[in-house]
């Protein structure tokens, strides 16, 4: 199996087409297998987090409940993302996915049965569900920083514009068919069948074979200690003017477009007072826009050129695209501005992504996005929580062109200081 995958990702990646491009990242049998573990892990996540939530809610009617699963996650997420980049670093990344993937299959089966018993302590759901998030915080930089070694340099672009569009129709997807598993069938199946989605995702990574991994690579290295490791992680980051650019600015990039796309939807309904079908495609915008800019991206592929400057430039003009919607007097004719910020917003993070793939050590790749894990898991709940209490306080569209003016700063500052992304090409 293992010559065998070795010989598919060789053909894939020398395979070129005629024009130059390179061949299609579909050919590789790895990339496939990998892909469809991802995305069913994912959809595992969305579903397990929303049929979970829904289930406390309509067994306890508490939201408070409710409040102590997700915080649970976040907490979590936020103080290992590091320690889980080192240990990604350290072993072989294959086995730590598809590991992780089994022990959440075990876990979220386990809650299942827990959920369908009757007066079971909720202290045990909430025990499991700190266990499956800390499992989940190790799969996530051991696929970030696998993808080069899978697909190489002259596929990044293709393979990160379809994990960046599958990311988005999971997610919605996966919140929505939870919701419907949880009204039609009950908790315990909509989380059985999120089980489920752990353990073929494990079968689909056994089935890509192994690929190579920086750790291998390093075998004639002296064998450092995981403190050292974990303290040269953090030392990377401070001294690599890109990895601390990225750090530092993607998740503002999140803090403010999170937050202010939350505020748009309270203007929604308080001002614009939107009807169900506009505040509809309103909640599409977003996405559609995201989507169509992830597969722009993928078509133009190395022919898109000063990468750098597009990143950076997304995010100078999403500032006055913010400002604009906050001075709309309906939801219909804010539409298009609205779908013009997820459009942006693709090419300020999806762009980013790619880049650090390429630019940054693969060796220490799983730290940083270890570490780029825990700053974007805290920054959106925090912008949520601070800007919600302002718009109660001064209004939903002066909170939105406040954030929008803030952005237009943080570009304008980012295009000028920040020469190891703007210099990207």
């Amino acid at each position: 199996m293992l010559e065998l995958a070795k010989e598919s990702n060789a053909e894939a990646s020398t395979r070129q087409q005629k024009d130059g491009q390179a061949a299609s990242i579909w050919r590789s049998r790895t990339f496939l297998a990998v892909f469809s573990s991802y995305s069913l892990s994912l959809l595992g996540n969305t579903f397990h987090s929303i049929a979970l939530n829904l289930w406390v809610l309509q067994t306890t009617g508490s939201a408070k409940l409710m409040s102590v699963v997700l915080i649970t996650h976040l907490v979590i997420s936020m103080l290992f993302g590091s320690f889980a980049g080192t240990i990604a670093d350290r072993t072989d990344r294959r086995t730590l996915m598809w590991v992780t993937d089994i022990v959440r299959f075990v876990l979220v089966a386990a809650i299942a049965i827990l959920v369908y018993l009757p007066n079971v302590p909720f202290i045990w759901i909430v025990l499991l569900t700190g266990l499956v998030a800390f499992a989940g915080v190790f799969r996530t930089p051991a696929f970030q920083a696998s993808l080069m070694e899978i697909v190489g340099k002259e596929q990044m672009t293709q393979a990160v514009g379809a994990i960046s569009i599958s990311d988005n129709m999971i997610r919605i997807a996966g919140f929505a068919l939870g919701g419907i598993a949880v009204a039609a069938f009950g908790g315990a199946f909509a989380i059985a069948i999120d089980a489920a989605a752990f353990l073929v995702s494990a079968v689909l990574l056994l089935f890509a074979g192994k690929f190579p991994y920086a750790a291998e690579k390093n075998t004639t290295k002296p064998k450092t200690a995981f403190k050292e490791d974990l303290a040269e992680g953090f030392r990377y980051v401070l001294s690599n003017a890109f990895a601390r650019a990225a750090v530092i600015l993607l998740p503002l990039v999140m803090f403010f477009f999170l937050s202010t796309f939350m505020l748009i939807q309270v203007m929604a309904v308080q001002i614009w007072q939107a009807k169900p079908f506009v505040f509809g495609l309103l909640e599409a915008c977003i996405p559609l826009g995201y989507v169509v800019g992830s597969i722009l991206i993928m078509r133009l592929d190395y022919r898109l050129k000063y990468r750098g400057k597009w990143i950076l430039g997304s995010i100078l003009l999403m500032g006055p695209v913010f400002i604009a919607i906050s001075l709309m007097p309906t939801a219909t004719i804010a539409l298009p501005l609205i779908f013009l910020v997820g459009f942006l917003f693709s090419f300020s993070t999806t762009i980013i992504f790619i880049a650090l793939r390429v630019a940054i050590d693969h060796a220490k790749q799983g730290r940083v996005f270890g570490l780029l894990g825990s700053l974007t898991s805290i920054a959106p709940p925090i912008g949520l929580a601070v800007f919600s209490t302002l718009s109660d306080i001064y209004g939903p569209a002066i909170i939105i062109t406040a954030s929008g003016t803030a952005m237009l700063l943080m570009g304008i500052f980012a295009y000028s200081r920040m020469k190891s992304i703007r210099n990207f090409n």
